[in-house]
């Protein structure tokens, strides 16, 4: 079986930081600090002007000042907490204000800076916050990381699986899930050892990334010798002929006697049910034609009833 070459390194984004204030000095001073610092920063004078900003575009941090007209900070890290609960903001607060330190964090800030403040502490708090941001993007990636391939978890196919679905739901597209099992795979790994065994899933990971969409598709190792792929923005015809590619190019190049059997089903909600029992049922629907092209022999693609017939 062919191995993709080498992934290209990714060129990390900017980092874009959304400085509010309605002193035009400050500002100017720290448009003029942050840039200096090496990031993007954008301005709003206030936190309605914050707030709209902060849906269109996706910003690092937010720093902004407590007493503004229309809405002030505090009523914007609010809004901005409970719109984003991810997004980290510090507070500029002075001496004279209504709110202290411990009023600000209780709201969901992640940190403060009491006015008149210097650059050197400024581009000190902007730089730990990002750093604990990187820390713990590494570590939710561990997280949901299959050690083995390198493919998403169990815990991250549940947790893109249920972005994919709410995300498709609120902009209309469908999306797809593929349930794939390696036929005979407990005799071959016998046969031939844990270690050949091993490179026999290392490998058909290797398949299923080569032959998805690079941050579109979903390729996830269940446990085991099952997989899964998430397929959203795909049509009934495309998310059949990519199990059909896996399964044709598999056979080029199979482990032994080992085949796949591969189950795809589309979401379909129901207005009897939440989310949760959707997903579930989604899920199950894609394990039931999996074991559907396993009990006939393997090798082969079942469909679910959410599919036209082939």
């Amino acid at each position: 079986m062919n191995q993709t070459p080498p992934a290209e390194p990714e060129i990390e984004p900017p980092i874009k930081i959304l400085a509010v204030d309605d002193d035009p000095q400050i500002i100017a001073m720290l448009k003029s600090a942050i840039t200096a610092f090496g990031f993007q920063c954008d301005t709003a004078a206030d936190g309605v002007e914050a707030l709209a900003k902060a849906q269109k575009e996706k910003f690092a941090i937010v720093l902004t000042d407590l007493t503004m007209p229309r809405m002030d900070g505090m009523t914007l890290l609010r809004e901005l907490k409970n719109l984003y609960p991810r997004l980290d903001v510090i507070v500029i607060t002075g001496y004279a204000e209504n709110f202290s330190y411990t009023d600000v964090i209780k709201a969901g800030a992640c940190d403060f800076i009491a006015k008149p403040f210097n650059i050197d502490e400024l581009e000190a708090k902007l730089r730990r916050a990002l750093r604990e941001q990187d820390l713990v993007r590494k570590l939710e990636h561990i997280s949901m990381c299959d050690s083995l391939t390198g493919l998403h978890n169990r815990r991250g196919f549940e947790v893109k699986l249920r972005e994919e679905i709410a995300r498709g739901q609120r902009q209309n597209y469908p999306v797809f899930l593929a349930i794939i099992d390696m036929d005979k795979f407990k005799s071959y790994n016998d046969q031939h050892g844990h270690q050949a065994g091993d490179e026999a899933l290392k490998s058909l990971g290797r398949l299923l990334l080569s032959h998805t969409r690079d941050k579109v598709d979903w390729c996830c190792r269940q446990g085991g010798d099952e997989f899964a792929i998430i397929l959203p923005y795909a049509s009934d015809e495309q998310a059949r002929a990519v199990c059909r590619r896996i399964l044709e190019q598999y056979r080029l190049n199979p482990f032994g006697e080992t085949t796949l059997s591969i189950g795809l089903a589309r979401f379909v909600g129901s207005p009897q049910n939440n989310l949760e029992e959707d997903i579930d049922n989604f899920v199950r629907r894609a394990d039931e034609a999996m074991y559907r092209a396993k009990k006939t022999g393997g090798d082969r693609i079942c469909f679910d009833d959410s599919l036209p017939t082939d």
